[in-house]
């Protein structure tokens, strides 16, 4: 779970420096959208990451079963904020729902470019570029976009903290600094997401 959590955290790191190219100019966004298509590394690890991202979902579940299991009866008298955090408490719904947007965003991008061959954006020589203008121009996708992020950035929040505990990284001197960087980089990635998906939308 820690393993293909850290996998992730590196792809939403690359993805959103390739998304951020669309803020500077087309050629930019591009250019880093043909590299990520046709160089031979990132176009196996595509498919790595996928099956990471199933083994993620996968354990995830299981894990909150077992967790169940062991408690099949909650506490008379439980105080959950003082116990764990609203990140750590809602994980399994907070991926529930950003797995239920990737759906979304497969079908909008990746199946659009790889399958259709940007068959449906208009123009007479569509680009990904032109695909992106054309996704966020619709403000519904762009809210439900927006909302996935920030989704994301709870489930991040206490992921990122967790997968190094897992790791056997815990120790007084070095956690609090770990939850520093984990909503450091849960913020991140949710404003930044966010704020390309909005530009778009006014621009």
């Amino acid at each position: 779970m820690s393993l293909t959590g850290f996998f992730l955290v590196i792809f939403l790191l690359v993805h959103l420096a390739i998304n951020s190219l669309s803020l500077i100019s087309s050629e930019l966004f591009n250019a880093g959208s043909e590299f990520m298509a046709t160089n031979p590394l990132i176009y196996i690890m595509q498919y790595v990451l996928a099956l990471g991202f199933i083994i993620h979902i996968i354990m995830g579940i299981k894990l909150t079963r077992q967790n169940k299991a062991a408690r099949p009866i909650d506490y008379t008298y439980n105080r959950p904020g003082e116990n764990s955090s609203l990140s750590s408490r809602t994980m399994i719904y907070t991926g529930g729902l950003v797995l239920l947007f990737l759906i979304l965003h497969m079908k909008d991008f990746f199946i659009e470019i790889k399958i259709n061959h940007l068959s449906n954006v208009s123009g007479p020589n569509p680009t990904d570029f032109d695909l992106l203008v054309q996704v966020f121009s619709n403000p519904l996708y762009v809210t439900i976009y927006v909302v996935a992020f920030i989704l994301l950035g709870f489930h991040l929040n206490h992921g990122f903290q967790s997968a190094f505990q897992s790791m056997g990284v815990n120790h007084k001197k070095y956690t609090p600094t770990l939850k520093k960087l984990g909503i450091a980089y849960s913020v991140l990635i949710a404003a930044g997401f966010s704020a390309i998906a909005i530009f778009h939308f006014i621009n």
